[in-house]
């Protein structure tokens, strides 16, 4: 009976796993389907290097290379703030902690996951915006700056969480053989447990990665919606997510517009796809070592 309930379970999470990767393919197809046929209109060169984007106007211009710059500054901004700061957090979590402290953080944290992201976004509007105009002394703060630190505030509770389950598994032998060889805690932490849970720690900052790169409503409220290409961090910006959400619902079904943001997409479907397979590569070559 039980061998028999075994093979059950192995056919179940054998089935779950191929249909994860039929989904995934289907929806690469589906976006393929009409990306590619603007493409072929279009052309993916001037589509990607184009630094306009007036899908409405009578001369219709499709490019979206301010898209990428403003999706691109804001996730590398929202990673310099969530990454080291969700480390480290995660780091006093498990090694620094006293255990009643311990269990509160770690539950405060992943309670704030569950926070919706237009909730942050309102929260942002209302009390970040204002501050980085005044401290800054800019015309507004709809930036990508502010977008850099909301994302990154939304970002940390699951780096800090992963981070944190990776650290706490690092066998209790490794801790102990180096302090027993006369290393400090803090020798110990830095050159035996990052080390060691250093594959769930790639795993959790590509978690929050994830996070940022797809991330909309927030974007959309705090970055200023401005499709052109920034000099800087504390200029209006718009994002590819943005531009789908708020441009999808006003298009034509079947018309160029609409194959232009399936072809948005399909680009960040590719980028996505690109970030997790070098994870996945870096992880195989650490745990090789």
């Amino acid at each position: 009976m039980r061998k028999n309930i075994d093979t059950v379970i192995e056919a179940v999470i054998f089935i779950c796993g191929i249909l994860s990767i039929v989904f995934i393919v289907l929806i690469f197809g589906f976006l393929f389907k009409e990306g590619f046929a603007f493409f072929k209109d279009f052309g993916i060169i001037k589509f990607i290097t184009g630094q306009f984007w007036y899908p409405t106007s009578d001369t219709a211009s499709f490019g979206i290379l301010p898209l990428i710059i403003g999706s691109v500054l804001v996730t590398v901004g929202a990673c310099i703030i969530a990454v080291p700061v969700g480390i480290m957090s995660a780091l006093y979590i498990s090694e620094v902690a006293p255990k009643g402290m311990r269990n509160v953080l770690k539950s405060s944290i992943e309670l704030m996951a569950a926070i919706p992201s237009i909730v942050i976004g309102f929260v942002g509007m209302v009390t970040l915006v204002p501050f980085v105009r005044t401290l800054f002394d800019i015309p507004t703060g709809l930036t990508a700056f502010s977008g850099s630190i909301m994302l990154a505030f939304m970002a940390m509770p699951t780096i800090v969480t992963v981070s944190e389950d990776a650290i706490h598994s690092v066998p209790c032998q490794y801790k102990e053989g180096a302090l027993a060889l006369g290393a400090t805690k803090w020798q110990t932490i830095r050159r035996v447990v990052l080390k060691a849970a250093m594959p769930g720690i790639i795993a959790a900052i590509m978690l929050g990665i994830g996070r940022v790169i797809g991330e909309t409503m927030a974007v959309m409220m705090i970055t200023g919606n401005s499709a052109r290409i920034p000099h800087s961090i504390f200029e209006p910006v718009r994002t590819m997510t943005a531009v789908i959400a708020s441009e999808m619902g006003e298009t034509v079904r079947g018309g160029i517009h609409y194959r232009a943001l399936f072809a948005i997409a399909l680009v960040l479907f590719i980028a996505t796809f690109i970030v997790n397979f070098m994870a996945d590569l870096f992880l195989g070559k650490n745990k090789n070592k």
